[in-house]
């Protein structure tokens, strides 16, 4: 697949409308457009974590690998399915993967006995905002009626995966919750 961008601003969306990647034309608000703009903020955010000092040397080419991936689910999500398969999509190999990252980092941390709060180390404060992001990201991919349902299995492993790296970077020292500490 080949881009060639001759051109940054067209003045198309001017009135609040935009080109799917079936050049179809919808409304910005469009739930695709909201779905793809939240991947696109979690791959700014993944990038901005990746400029941070202390993340573990490991995780930067898993993250590098991850906003590749995620303009794959912009793309995946700018289309409407209709049948046609020669599109690029979002495919299980993907997922596995992430799994495979999940499996690997989770095997080397203690086992949780509570809720992590989010932030600990600069890196670890960085990816639960990815984390979240990426939730939020998922909750608007669930309203593309016709997507593709490894999109919405790579976010929810992603939201999972940076957890696990949160925790890894926060190097054991993670902040934990201590139900009704302030109630005395």
């Amino acid at each position: 697949m080949t881009v060639n961008l001759t051109r940054i601003y067209t003045k198309l969306g001017d009135a609040g409308e935009t080109h799917l990647g079936d050049m179809s034309r919808v409304a910005k608000t469009h739930p695709r457009v909201e779905a793809y703009g939240e991947v696109d903020e979690l791959n700014a955010q993944v990038g901005l974590t990746l400029t941070v000092d202390g993340l573990p040397e490991a995780y930067g080419p898993w993250l590098r690998q991850v906003q590749n991936d995620l303009f794959d689910l912009g793309a995946d999500l700018s289309v409407p399915h209709e049948g046609d398969r020669s599109r690029l999509r979002v495919k299980e190999v993907q997922v596995t993967w992430l799994e495979e990252r999940c499996d690997e980092v989770n095997a080397t941390l203690a086992p949780l006995k509570s809720f992590v709060l989010p932030g600990g180390t600069p890196a670890a404060a960085h990816l639960h905002v990815c984390r979240t992001v990426c939730r939020r990201a998922e909750r608007r991919a669930l309203l593309v009626e016709d997507g593709n349902p490894e999109v919405l299995r790579y976010l929810n492993r992603l939201s999972d995966l940076l957890f696990i790296l949160s925790r890894g970077a926060n190097d054991g020292e993670e902040p934990l919750w201590q139900p009704g500490k302030s109630q005395g």
